[in-house]
């Protein structure tokens, strides 16, 4: 099959939009990415007179946290969530019930073709929305400081090592930094987070996911990509073509589970 693309990450500064390109990607691609700042959303959580509607079931967790600040990044990404959702479906934010999986992974509840991505670091948050498999983003500052000895030990496979001693010692810890994003966006989308050994698979500096020795480990349904976002942040992206489906219809209608739908309609009764 071909190589699976990840869309480029579109910034989303307000709930307002643009939203054009969710669905655009989404539609052509099978998944969409957005990023944007929790301090650019801030104004939203502060003054919308619908904030508990857009929560929903959040809204006792949001009311519970006494940190000021850690209550308005929760609130600012749970917003971010059900925008982008709804951008892609078609629908309104309040429509959509999200809820988490063991480990905290949030889903959309009735969505089962649907599959999301949720990460944040300083004041960057993205989101990655999938139709057609899994998809896991990661985000990281690109001026982190880290020791590469400690990578190489802990996250590098043997193949990578070796490469990265071949680069200019100015590449050394950027590449370094794009193949632990890579990583964990890649753990993400299967769900493993920090349990998945990350020595127990690489990257190829074209962004192909390989074996420890160096070798290709996928026929092709896996997708990766980083991106430098808002000019300090790396953005990397993995998104997965399960084969399952071929419409790129998007709109909620065609997208919801049947079966909720069904139970809903019974509980409207």
């Amino acid at each position: 099959m071909d190589e699976v693309r990840c869309a480029a990450p579109i910034h989303v500064p307000r709930p307002a939009g643009p939203w054009h390109g969710v669905r655009e990607n989404l539609a052509e691609l099978g998944n969409a990415v957005v990023h944007t700042t929790w301090s650019e959303w801030l104004p939203s959580v502060l003054t919308s007179p619908r904030l508990r509607e857009l929560l929903g079931p959040d809204w006792d967790r949001y009311r519970r946290t006494p940190d000021a600040t850690v209550r308005y990044r929760f609130a600012a990404a749970r917003l971010l969530i059900k925008y982008t959702a709804a951008a892609a479906l078609g629908t309104t934010p309040e429509d959509l019930d999200l809820a988490y999986r063991l480990g905290g992974r949030p889903y959309l509840r009735g969505f089962d073709q649907v599959d999301l991505s949720l990460s944040h670091t300083g004041d960057l948050m993205a989101v990655g929305l999938s139709r057609t498999g899994r998809i896991g983003v990661d985000v990281e500052p690109a001026d982190r400081t880290v020791r590469l000895e400690l990578l190489e030990t802990q996250i590098l496979t043997p193949a990578e090592a070796q490469e990265i001693a071949g680069l200019p010692e100015e590449e050394r810890i950027g590449h370094a930094l794009r193949l632990w994003t890579l990583k964990e966006a890649y753990s993400k989308a299967l769900g493993q987070g920090l349990r998945l050994g990350f020595r127990e698979f690489g990257f190829s500096k074209g962004g192909r996911l390989l074996a420890p020795d160096g070798s290709a480990a996928t026929r092709g349904e896996w997708g990766f990509a980083t991106h430098s976002v808002m000019g300090r942040y790396l953005l990397s992206v993995a998104c997965h073509d399960a084969g399952l489906s071929s419409s790129g219809d998007t709109c909620a209608g065609t997208m919801l589970d049947r079966g909720f739908l069904s139970a809903m309609s019974r509980t409207g009764e």
